[in-house]
């Protein structure tokens, strides 16, 4: 049986090519499909929760809608508890928090001022009340759009004034044409409540994503990341085995690209974080705007690292030659090393003083050594005409120094995070005393009393 279907299939291939080319694109795009799944689920194996808690809280929400002493209670008003769980549920807790509040808030508050509308639209008789309507609507639908201009209510309250807008309208005009306007009311505000709790509770309580978090954890990779780049550079161009001909396509050169695009995805968790309840280290007024003034730093550095990264590609590209002191390029170089590897150390320092919340004391001895190289070195550029034979380490030397200027404002602004976060002191010794050795103990025993 199995080679007369195989007999089959290659009699079907060769009387029709294109359908067998089509099967095989078929199936090997599914594969490939399946394969980009298994991917993103490994990556960060939270999304795949995620999914689950989704369809979990709409799974509960729809009782409402099932189970006919509640359907009647609430009619098909049901509809908006699905409906809120679909918009508010987020991949963080802030975020669902966010989205969950604001959308509570605004409906009740919308609701209450359109039937308030109503209330006093109704005193002007039926043709004026059209008008009145027409006229609150404008007024609270353009003033609520201008508001959304507002720097501050766009990044926090941008989804709660659209569903003011939304919730408002859709009273205030159906009101013309209901009569237990109240009622109905009453009903579309009680679904949303439990669609919001439910997706709430859910969030918090069910393995929570927390947005404050992720945010941690992003600005230390992102450290990570610069330092490896300033590691490739002291290994690649300036150690023992250094080639410049040879950079092209060196991973370390594009280790940094990621940094430079973090900012859309760094404001998000810190607009987020500030929503979320006390979790693990992070206190509820947790200095999370300093989070953005350190990662604003960081995508400065990654700037001047993409400048000093398209200069190195350029370079191993023309292969100039050179006739420079060979005494004075290894000079320069040796300090070029220092600054690239105590850099590197500073910026390795510094992220794991913020992984482990705790005040980053060595990283302040690396930027004091990368600083007092850089010093050195702008001493012999400025001092020694010959140094401009070697234009090229000149120019990297340059831009070295300006990372370390980078890095020392990096510094400042991670020691400024960890005072208002109150990092843990890494100084857990405060004083020591030993303690004479008695004449019948042996010589080579020493006591030694520690208190902290």
């Amino acid at each position: 049986m199995d080679v007369e279907q195989g007999n089959k299939e290659i009699a079907i291939s060769q009387k029709w090519p294109c359908l067998g080319q089509f099967f095989a694109k078929v199936k090997s795009a599914f594969i490939g499909f399946l394969k980009k799944i298994k991917k993103i689920a490994m990556d960060d194996p939270r999304r795949m929760i995620h999914a689950i808690k989704v369809g979990l809280t709409l799974t509960l929400v729809s009782t409402l809608y099932y189970v006919t002493p509640l359907f009647d209670g609430f009619g098909e008003s049901s509809m908006w508890a699905v409906l809120t769980v679909v918009v508010v549920m987020e991949y963080t807790a802030g975020g669902t928090l966010c989205k969950g509040l604001n959308r509570a808030f605004a409906t009740v508050i919308a609701g209450s001022l359109g039937v308030g509308a109503h209330h006093i639209a109704a005193l002007c008789g039926q043709k004026g009340e059209a008008i009145l309507l027409a006229l609150f609507v404008f007024l609270l639908a353009a003033s609520a759009t201008f508001s959304r201009f507002i720097p501050e209510v766009k990044a926090r309250y941008d989804y709660g004034v659209t569903i003011f807008i939304l919730t408002f309208s859709l009273v205030a005009v159906s009101s013309y044409r209901v009569n237990e306007l109240v009622q109905m009311a009453h009903q579309r505000v009680s679904t949303i409540a439990i669609g919001v709790a439910t997706c709430l509770c859910t969030s918090l309580f069910v393995f929570p994503v927390w947005a404050g978090e992720d945010l941690h954890k992003m600005v230390a990779s992102n450290l990570d990341k610069l330092a490896s780049f300033l590691e490739g550079i002291e290994t690649e161009c300036f150690g023992e085995k250094a080639n410049f001909e040879s950079l092209e396509g060196k991973p370390f050169l594009q280790v940094y690209k990621s940094v430079l695009n973090s900012k859309a995805t760094e404001d998000s968790l810190c607009n987020f974080a500030k929503w979320e309840p006390c979790h693990g280290n992070f206190s509820f007024r947790h200095p999370w705007k300093q989070y953005q003034n350190v990662g604003g730093l960081i995508r400065q550095c990654a700037a001047s690292m993409d400048a000093l990264s398209s200069y190195l590609t350029s370079f191993s590209k023309t292969k100039p030659k050179f006739k420079a002191d060979a005494e004075l390029q290894l000079e320069i170089q040796s300090a070029c090393r220092e600054m690239s590897s105590e850099s590197a150390n500073a910026l390795r320092d510094l992220s794991l003083a913020i992984r482990s919340m705790t005040v980053p004391s060595l990283a302040r001895c690396h930027v004091s050594a990368a600083t007092s190289a850089a010093a050195n070195l702008r001493t012999v550029l400025s001092n020694d005409i010959t140094v401009w034979e070697t234009v090229h380490v000149a120019m990297i030397a340059s831009l070295l120094a300006e990372l370390v200027n980078c890095i020392k404002e990096i510094a400042c602004s991670v020691d400024e995070l960890a005072e208002l976060a109150q990092f843990k002191s890494t100084d857990s010794v405060h004083s020591a005393a030993v303690k004479p050795v008695l004449e019948e103990e042996t010589p080579q025993q020493v006591a030694i009393d520690i208190s902290s």
